[in-house]
C-alpha cells in the first residue's frame, strides 16, 4: 500500500525520483523451514533475485517494472506462486532473468541493498523503508504502514507530515494496533 500511495500520489506532485530496493524478509526475519511462514517468504525472496538479475541488466526502470508487476500479482492477483517468468511477460521484460529465481549468486546483492537501508533505520524495523536526501545527508523512517492510499491532499499531508517527522532528530516512532488489512481496491 505504501509503495501505491508513493507511485500514485506522491511522486507525481512532489517530483521524486525512486529506486526501489529489496527487503528480505527470509534474510530479515529468518522464520523456522517448518512455519506456515517460510515458503511464502522464500518465493517473495527468490523473486527478488529475479528484481536484481533485472537491473543489473537493464537498470533501476526495469527492475521497477518488474517490482510493480510482482506486488500486483501476489497481492492482487493472489497468486503467489506464479512463474516468474510469467511475471517478467507481463512486466514487458525477457523471461530470460526467470533463471535467477533459483540462483543463490543474487543473495549478496540484496543483502547489501538491504542492509543499507537497515543502517538509517536500523534492525527493529520491518517493511516498508523510506529514504530520501535532507540537506545532504541521507535519513531513513521504517513506514508509514497504511491500510489503504490516501488520494489527494491527504496523501501530500502524510507524505509532508512523514518528511518533518522523520527530519527531527529527536523523532522516533508512532505506533497503533492495526484495526484493518490492507484494502488493495482495483489492481494498478
Amino acid at each position: 500500500m505504501t509503495a501505491r500511495w508513493v507511485v500514485e500520489v506522491v511522486q507525481p506532485e512532489r517530483d521524486l525520483t525512486i529506486t526501489w530496493q529489496p527487503i528480505s524478509l527470509l534474510f530479515k526475519n529468518q522464520p523456522e523451514p517448518d512455519s506456515e511462514y517460510y515458503a511464502p517468504v522464500v518465493q517473495t525472496h527468490n523473486l527478488l533475485r529475479v528484481m536484481e538479475s533485472v537491473r543489473a541488466d537493464l537498470g533501476d526502470d526495469a527492475a521497477f517494472s518488474f517490482y510493480w508487476e510482482a506486488g500486483r500479482t501476489v497481492h492482487h492477483d493472489q497468486e503467489l506462486g506464479k512463474p516468474a517468468a510469467a511475471i517478467l511477460e507481463a512486466a514487458g521484460l525477457s523471461a530470460e532473468h526467470a533463471g535467477a529465481y533459483d540462483d543463490e549468486k543474487w543473495d549478496a546483492e540484496i543483502r547489501t541493498r538491504m542492509d543499507q537501508g537497515l543502517a538509517l533505520v536500523g534492525n527493529d524495523v520491518g517493511t516498508p523503508i523510506i529514504a530520501f536526501d535532507n540537506d545532504g545527508e541521507k535519513l531513513g523512517i521504517f513506514g508509514p504502514v497504511i491500510s489503504r492510499v490516501p488520494r489527494g491532499d491527504d496523501g501530500l499531508k502524510l507524505w509532508d507530515a512523514m518528511v518533518t517527522m522523520s527530519t527531527m532528530p529527536m523523532f522516533w516512532e508512532l505506533k497503533r494496533t492495526r484495526t484493518e488489512g490492507p484494502q488493495f481496491g482495483d489492481r494498478p
